[in-house]
């Protein structure tokens, strides 16, 4: 590939080159080592791992995703097309799944409840790279499976999206990149969709795993009403008000959440910090002392800061203070009305009026 933005293929696009291969060993030759995608974007040489013509009108085919520069868990996996020519049944390319490849159990998502999740566009490349090879009064019934697929489902977010028994087939462009903010967004957001959908109230957004095992903990809520934000936070409360959810709970470690405070709705700590600089604030306004301020000043957490600030007796207004910024910051910029509960590692409250919240 001479494309220097070209790093890998999705999901969508290797079930694709499968369904191709599957189709022409029946056609023609089962010797089938690559075959030709087109994608939204271009046409991709896909190499091709196994094929094997079953019958005069069945055959099947196997690749996987090679390795690129990306935490993606769907690499080196099998991807496996079963292609069975059959009298025509209302379109020229049926698609399903099989084995390893999930079923939707929840409304809000791409793919209807009880189908498989095969999203839209591998859909149609699937279709659209077959329906010209599809004799005239025949079908091609294609069945999609990932043998490991609902053991690697587990390291997704399948499960909370109410996606079970396997992974989904992805893909927008055909071409996958490293995780970009807007991938990683796109596969975020998707949970709103789903809250919406199953008319969850109550939603409780957390920034991520700690904070929803420490919510589930301590508040009396299902995992359906978590969201997690990761690190993108502003994303997720923006996209919250464009769909009409105007209050919420804003719920973790008082390590993530006080970034907030500060206006800074990206905590990922290589773009801001400013715990230190946030903690040191409020706790002058609350009447620390210079001491205590240069004390806090040299600490290395957050933990280690709320410390001080217990010695002092100074703990709860400080970080009252700081919960109540995080509302008014989020007031100003979205128009939420969040209720903030800030929790230490174990779940404990420490801001105000949080026992027996919901």
């Amino acid at each position: 590939m001479t494309d220097e933005n070209y790093t890998g293929v999705t999901t969508g696009t290797v079930a694709t080159a499968c369904s191709l291969a599957a189709i022409d060993a029946i056609l023609d030759s089962p010797d089938i080592v690559c075959v030709n995608v087109e994608t939204p974007k271009k046409t991709l040489d896909i190499l091709i791992d196994e094929c094997c013509r079953l019958s005069d009108s069945s055959a099947y085919a196997v690749a996987h995703k090679n390795p690129y520069n990306d935490p993606d868990v769907t690499v080196n996996l099998d991807i496996v097309a079963n292609v069975e020519l059959i009298d025509f049944a209302s379109e020229k390319v049926i698609i399903t799944g099989g084995e390893g490849v999930g079923i939707i159990t929840k409304p809000g998502l791409q793919i209807p409840v009880g189908d498989y999740a095969i999203n839209p566009v591998p859909r149609k490349m699937i279709k659209k790279n077959l329906e010209d090879k599809v004799p005239e009064d025949k079908s091609a019934k294609v069945t999609i499976s990932i043998p490991k697929g609902r053991e690697i489902a587990r390291k997704t977010m399948n499960p909370k999206l109410g996606i079970i028994d396997g992974i989904s087939v992805l893909g927008t462009t055909g071409i996958a990149r490293s995780m970009s903010s807007e991938a990683y967004k796109n596969s975020i957001v998707t949970q709103i969709d789903v809250a919406i959908a199953s008319s969850l109230n109550d939603l409780v957004f957390v920034p991520g795993n700690i904070g929803e095992k420490l919510a589930l903990k301590r508040l009396d809520i299902t995992k359906e009403q978590i969201i997690q934000t990761g690190n993108y936070v502003g994303f997720m409360f923006e996209e919250a008000k464009k769909r009409g959810i105007d209050k919420f709970t804003f719920f973790g470690h008082i390590g993530k959440l006080i970034k907030i405070a500060g206006g800074i709705f990206n905590t990922k700590h290589a773009i801001a910090d400013g715990r230190r600089e946030i903690m040191i604030t409020h706790a002058a306004l609350c009447g620390a002392e210079k001491d205590i301020l240069e004390k806090l000043y040299d600490s290395a957490t957050t933990d280690d800061m709320l410390d001080i600030l217990t010695e002092i007796g100074l703990q709860k207004d400080v970080v009252n203070s700081i919960a109540a910024a995080i509302k008014q910051r989020c007031m100003l910029r979205f128009e939420l009305d969040l209720d903030v509960i800030l929790v230490d590692m174990e779940g404990n409250y420490l801001n105000d009026n949080m026992e027996g919240f919901l």
